[in-house]
């Protein structure tokens, strides 16, 4: 992992160095692999010391401030946040003013005059899009079609073939249960589940904990050593996306805090996630690192939460009655920001609701900043809101 931190001349704060031991403990852990990983690790914080030893102070270059050195080891995201309070009517989103809403949402974030100039800005012609999104609650809680469809309608006004287009989650089943099948026809364009796609034999997430495999995994029904310790990645993520435009509800998840960016394409893209959904702990560690697959994270071009409706209790249905309107859409480059934006929502409103719970562990979250996937500190993410209505 590159470290922008490390730098010939600076000091290295205590922050810094946390992050570098935090790092090479999970090396040697060996949760994420292999032998030589942690012998990598070993030698980078090796020559890291004796490049500049973390007991000595060190002077700032010349014409520099420690303030200054301060600032540039603290990195910001940006998102937009669009507001509109006649977006919904008793739970049901009005197209048009969604239409809105996303199109106001796009530009904002990208400084771009109109949403042709966006999309040609982040995607060409020959991209294959897969928009991702979560199924399984349904129409109203999980992501909304409304919100889906102002983006499909903006992608084919710029020149998008409607045959590039795809709509995705984990099992068609579920897609077709919640709707999306029915808009994938009405435009054309094509609805998959990465589960029903298959999985890559050449790509995947290793890790000594063995899982017990279930149908639908790639290695059900395999004997032999090492069988249930990878997560393969889906063939439809490896061999036909080339972009992926990540659209998540604010919607609780026990563990991960929100069924959000990171977990949403993380848990969607690979098999044999059961070993990981049972502990706090492994999924924390597990998640970001197989966003940061090169097959996942590095085809993101766009991460969108749709706050119109907030869920903040229950975790698998919709559940209405633990429910909150709040008529937002989100917009950002940065997974990890959105989602922590959307936990401290979450547990805004169980609040709101009087509702006990514990405050959600961050250590996803924070694992996810360490490698380098967004930001996890609230107090650097500079959120721009933007209104369209008057309340």
């Amino acid at each position: 992992m590159e470290m922008a931190i490390c730098q010939p001349g600076r000091k290295l704060n205590h922050a810094a160095w946390s992050d570098c031991l935090r790092l090479l403990a999970r090396a040697i852990g060996g949760f994420a692999g292999s032998v030589s990983r942690a012998r990598s690790a070993c030698l980078v914080l090796c020559g890291l010391c004796l490049w500049h030893p973390p007991w000595t102070s060190a002077r700032p270059a010349l014409g520099e401030s420690l303030e200054v050195n301060r600032d540039t080891l603290m990195r910001r995201a940006r998102v937009v946040e669009v507001y509109d309070p006649l977006a919904t009517h008793s739970f049901d989103p009005d197209p048009d003013r969604v239409q809105g809403m996303v199109d106001t949402g796009l530009k904002a974030l990208c400084g771009k005059r109109s949403v042709m100039e966006v999309w040609r800005s982040l995607l060409s012609t020959q991209d294959i899009v897969g928009i991702k999104v979560v199924s399984s609650p349904g129409a109203i809680s999980g992501t909304r079609p409304a919100v889906v469809a102002a983006l499909v309608q903006g992608l084919l006004e710029a020149g998008i073939p409607a045959g590039n287009l795809v709509i995705w989650d984990r099992r068609l089943s579920s897609l077709r249960q919640a709707g999306w099948v029915a808009l994938a026809k009405r435009y054309g364009i094509r609805a998959a589940g990465s589960e029903d796609e298959g999985y890559d034999d050449k790509t995947f997430y290793d890790t000594p904990l063995i899982g017990q495999l279930v149908w639908g995994d790639h290695e059900f029904g395999r004997k032999g050593d090492g069988v249930g310790r990878k997560s393969f990645v889906s063939k439809l993520v490896t061999q036909q996306i080339t972009k992926i435009i990540n659209v998540t509800p604010l919607f609780n998840h026990d563990t991960a805090g929100v069924t959000g960016n990171l977990y949403s394409l993380a848990s969607g893209s690979v098999d044999n996630m059961l070993r990981f959904e049972g502990s706090a702990h492994r999924l924390a560690t597990a998640i970001p690192e197989i966003y940061a697959l090169p097959a996942l994270g590095d085809r993101v071009v766009l991460n969108i939460v749709d706050a119109l409706i907030c869920q903040y209790q229950g975790e698998q249905r919709e559940m209405l009655h633990y429910s909150s309107v709040l008529n937002q859409i989100r917009f950002s480059t940065d997974p990890v920001a959105l989602d922590v934006l959307s936990i401290h929502e979450l547990d805004h409103q169980r609040q709101q609701a009087r509702i006990t719970s514990e405050k959600t562990d961050l250590e996803l979250y924070r694992n996810a900043s360490l490698l380098e996937l967004g930001v996890s500190d609230v107090q650097q993410i500079l959120v721009e809101k933007v209104s369209l209505a008057k309340p």
